[in-house]
């Protein structure tokens, strides 16, 4: 692809942003409407706007038209990342308690009508599903995911109280796919809001992409023989038109190919073709929730609500390299189908993750580093442009309190809650930048970080500190802490200072 960024966006605006029935103006505007579309698994470079070869038309003409963030932070794994959006804490427990609130719970006090629907995976049982934690109405998973076309043993589908689906019981209706359903009820539910003339807050929450990858057969079917050039080429493809666009530095080389991982021409031909397969499977997966996502965008615009509503993309983490080194089918089902279990394994999402290294869990860029695509016309009027304004998860519900109008409260029935982590991203909207964190930090699963203006201070679990200057090397390829010890040493006890206060010490080892 032969293009710069703003020749791409400028061609996605052109074929695919329709104006708004409603218009608008922030001027004339009540309150927006915010809809928070957070995805499963996906690694950086998946959509077409960071710089993917899955078609991606509806995600892409979101960028056209609105602002891309290109240092934007998640932490690192489907429930801390849930955890922390909700709430706008740190949080390495993973599920919601009686002293935290959601954004839900804060936007019903300034006359929001809240939705979720999707992926819950911050506490499975009453009194933790969302409709118990402000939402008016939700449809959702209250596990996590683990299924595309019917309930597997140990997840069902919530409507609000009632279980709608599970294995054993009922189950959903022919042709049910939960990324179109999710889109659905999420459609379903903004046309109570709009009957009763309320601001909405859409919390849609995909499993797509988290394997297992299930997809119909006609949607895998469109991407067969496209991966047979393998993932080094993918990754350099990407890698060239991620540069040509400015979502990375031309000075920031690709990281090599993971360790463990063959080159794809040691691969047999049966290899290559099974390995084709699991790719075009995610492709497929990633493409049809790319169409739902514009069956809600669609929706908005049919109503007049588009020009005012704030949506926000993003992922959970970085591309899961779960599955071993080149993925596997745990399963005797056919790939693709409810009977398979596909994983593509670190082959793939080393592809995903591109140019950085390590993968879901990790806290190396691989691991945390995630789109943020914001959209809203009434406000974000000159859209296709990117940000390098630092960003992390805990700041989406300090933003959409902000333009909400609410107020994050100090008590939570009687009980004090703790302050608000995160600073809203609203100012870089309107502004172009904001007064941002002097710090932001990471812990999970033995992997601990920090990133302080251009150093990020990370350590993989079972390894030390390593240090890395981010603005001239963020694919992490040279470690500075021999040669900057006293820097080490500085941003280690701020991190420490950090895992006091918020309790994420003593977990698990000090790192040495």
């Amino acid at each position: 692809m032969n293009c710069t960024r703003r020749d791409f966006l400028k061609w996605i605006a052109t074929g695919a942003a329709i104006l708004s029935l409603g218009g608008g103006t922030l001027a004339d505007a009540a309150k927006p409407n915010i809809v928070l579309i957070m995805v499963d698994d996906m690694g950086f470079s998946d959509i077409g706007c960071y710089g993917g070869e899955i078609p991606t038309p509806h995600i892409d003409a979101l960028a056209a038209g609105g602002l891309c963030f290109t240092h934007f932070y998640n932490a690192a794994r489907c429930s801390p990342t849930r955890a922390a959006l909700l709430t706008g804490l740190y949080n390495h427990r993973g599920y919601l308690n009686d002293h935290c609130v959601t954004i839900a719970e804060v936007l019903q006090t300034a006359g929001y009508f809240t939705i979720q629907t999707g992926k819950w995976h911050v506490g499975d049982k009453l009194p933790q599903w969302p409709a118990q934690r402000g939402f008016d109405r939700s449809y959702t998973v209250p596990q996590g995911g683990g299924f595309y076309f019917k309930p597997i043993p140990d997840r069902f589908i919530v409507e609000g109280d009632t279980i709608l689906y599970r294995e054993g019981g009922a189950e959903p209706p022919p042709g049910w796919y939960s990324t179109d359903a999710f889109a659905d009820y999420g459609i379903k539910y903004i046309g109570e809001a709009l009957t009763e003339k309320k601001p909405f807050f859409l919390y849609l929450a995909f499993n797509a992409p988290h394997w297992p990858l299930q997809a119909p057969p006609e949607d895998i079917a469109k991407f067969r023989g496209q991966y047979r050039k393998g993932w080094d080429r993918l990754r350099e493809e990407r890698h060239a038109r991620q540069i040509e666009m400015g979502i990375v530095d031309k000075k920031w080389p690709l990281t090599p190919r993971d360790a463990q991982v063959k080159a794809w021409d040691a691969l047999s031909e049966a290899e290559k073709n099974e390995q084709d397969e699991r790719m075009a499977i995610y492709a497929a997966v990633v493409n049809r929730m790319d169409r739902a996502v514009g069956h809600v965008v669609d929706y908005l615009k049919q109503q007049g609500a588009y020009e005012n509503t704030l949506i926000l993309f993003l992922s959970d983490n970085g591309g899961c390299n779960e599955g071993g080194v080149h993925g596997s089918n745990a399963k005797p089902g056919v790939p693709g189908t409810h009977e398979s279990q596909v994983f593509y394994g670190s082959s793939w999402a080393n592809a995903s993750n591109t140019p950085f290294r390590l993968y879901k869990k990790w806290v190396h860029e691989g691991g945390i580093a995630t789109p943020l695509i914001a959209h809203w016309p009434a406000v974000i009027q000159d859209g296709g442009k990117l940000t390098g304004e630092v960003g992390h998860v805990i700041d989406l519900m300090a933003t959409c309190a902000d333009v909400g109008g609410a107020e994050y409260p100090k008590t939570l029935k009687g009980k004090e809650i703790p302050p608000l982590e995160g600073l809203s991203l609203a100012p870089i909207f309107r502004a172009g930048k904001r007064e941002g964190h002097d710090a932001i930090f990471w812990a999970h699963a033995g992997n601990y970080a920090l990133r302080s203006g251009k150093w990020k201070l990370v350590f993989k679990a079972g390894g030390q500190w390593e240090l890395y200057d981010i603005e001239a090397d963020r694919t992490e390829l040279h470690d500075l802490a021999a040669q900057f010890p006293d820097k080490v040493k500085a941003l280690a006890a701020k991190w420490e200072a950090w895992a006091e206060r918020t309790e994420v010490k003593p977990y698990p080892a000090k790192p040495r």
